[in-house]
């Protein structure tokens, strides 16, 4: 007993050091995001190392409309992961049940859906796109194969967004560094052995989501926790599911939308040829691991919010945000050097042409310099997300990662008709929110007690 309870203590986040328990929240978080970004890195490797760089764009042509689809229910998985938190910083367990379940089933509707509708639509949203005929089939077939699987990695976050919520980063560490060997192992064979093509990637990446989902799944049905996964007890509980769709929906808006105005700066790139989009997709990969500390400590900024506002804690919970804002930039800044100076080695680590790796690097070290406004961005967006204002989140992101950013690139190319044009969209876009939240942050009492949103 004593053990149960002194297990449950570690996953509360409402008592003891603040900073060293956002680390360890983070740190098993970044380990494992290293692990996730290795699914579709080592497809780009091994795909362009070997099948060549018609290859490598047509799986750096699809990755933005895969996150455009997985982005909406990212952005649902995390509201209810904020009810969640909510509710078990409060200790109300049958809240907490209720939440989960019905964050279950949804995530099972939600997973058939975008298997049906991703199958079936990708040659029509790949030409949308612009895709060159030259990369058509391939991207068509990755991106359909993809899809196939998209049900497994659906319900594998839902469970990692679970035992996030009660503060356990440590099991999905260690379901990520499973699947991911096996991901690898898989392209190696799948692809360099067997030479069956781009689509065999993406089968991989499938494989490799179905175990990761298995593995997780079976933690959360046999823990003897209060989070416990119970199948007959899937359903809909409707104020569980309200809670959940109002802080769901405007985050899962808000990522859809900003990765339909990422498809639209893809589309530009798209039309400098295959050269660029794989220079911009291997700098996309790089980008994928340099920020994985900044995202880390976002998911702990949102779950320490939400667990100390549930405990009734926001002196507690600001003090969070500081240390949260403060490591995010900071490292961001760090890792955006390192890029930098090794900037042609990393592109050439994908694709040896040179000018796969001219493009690649232009667009870097116009974009990386800025990391530490993204970070800021994104910091501050967690920590609205936990107190429950994900719709200011929303509002922000969309405004200046969607409404300047489409018109500013679909304007700016016409005079300049340049690669570099469209790479500045992300730096000055990234500054125009900072702003915004900055303002927003300082001058409204968004955590004060007569203000905090109840769930």
């Amino acid at each position: 007993m004593r053990r149960h309870v002194q297990a449950e203590r570690s996953t509360l986040m409402t008592e003891g050091p603040i900073a060293r328990q956002l680390i360890a929240f983070a740190f098993p978080l970044l380990l494992g995001n290293l692990f996730q970004q290795l699914y579709n890195t080592a497809d780009s490797l091994i795909v362009g190392n070997i099948l060549g760089s018609d290859a490598l764009a047509a799986v750096s042509s699809s990755s933005s409309l895969i996150q455009l689809f997985i982005g909406f229910f990212n952005g649902l998985a995390m509201g209810a992961g904020v009810v969640i938190s909510r509710h078990y910083g409060a200790r109300d367990i049958p809240r907490v049940q209720k939440a989960i379940h019905t964050l279950f089933a949804g995530g099972l509707v939600v997973g058939t859906f975008m298997t049906v509708f991703g199958a079936a639509l990708s040659p029509v949203m790949l030409r949308l796109m612009g895709t060159p005929e030259s990369v058509l089939p391939q991207s068509i077939a990755y991106f359909r194969t993809y899809f196939l699987g998209s049900l497994a990695f659906v319900m594998y976050n839902i469970c990692m967004g679970i035992l996030q919520a009660v503060g356990d980063s440590r099991h999905p560490l260690y379901y990520l560094i499973i699947s991911s060997i096996i991901n690898v192992i898989l392209d190696l064979l799948f692809v360099g052995m067997f030479g069956w093509g781009v689509a065999s990637a993406a089968v991989a990446t499938a494989i490799s989501q179905v175990v990761s989902m298995l593995l997780c799944l079976y933690r959360l049905m046999h823990s003897d926790r209060d989070y416990r996964v119970n199948l007959r007890r899937l359903g809909f509980d409707m104020p569980a599911l309200r809670a959940i769709l109002s802080n769901g929906v405007p985050s899962g808006v808000a990522n859809c939308i900003i990765s339909f105005a990422n498809v639209i700066v893809q589309s530009n790139i798209n039309a400098f040829g295959a050269e660029a989009m794989a220079g911009c997709g291997a700098h996309s990969r790089i980008e994928g691991f340099a920020f994985l500390p900044v995202t880390c400590f976002n998911m702990a900024l949102t779950t320490f919010v939400s667990q100390n506002l549930g405990a009734n804690r926001p002196d507690r919970a600001r003090k969070g945000i500081r240390i949260g804002i403060l490591c995010s930039a900071g490292i961001a800044e760090a890792v955006a050097l390192l890029i930098t100076l090794f900037s042609p080695h990393l592109i050439g680590l994908f694709d040896s042409n040179p000018e796969v790796i001219a493009y690649g690097v232009m667009h870097q070290r116009t974009i990386t310099p800025f990391f530490f406004l993204a970070a800021y961005t994104h910091a501050i967006a967690a920590a609205l997300r936990g107190a429950g204002k994900a719709s200011v989140s929303m509002l922000g992101m969309v405004i200046c990662w969607c409404v300047v950013r489409v018109p500013y690139v679909t304007l700016a190319t016409q005079f300049r008709p340049v690669l570099t044009t469209v790479s500045w969209a992300y730096p000055i876009t990234w500054l125009l929110s900072c702003i915004f939240f900055t303002v927003y942050y300082l001058k409204v009492d968004w955590m004060g007690e007569k203000r905090m949103h109840r769930l």
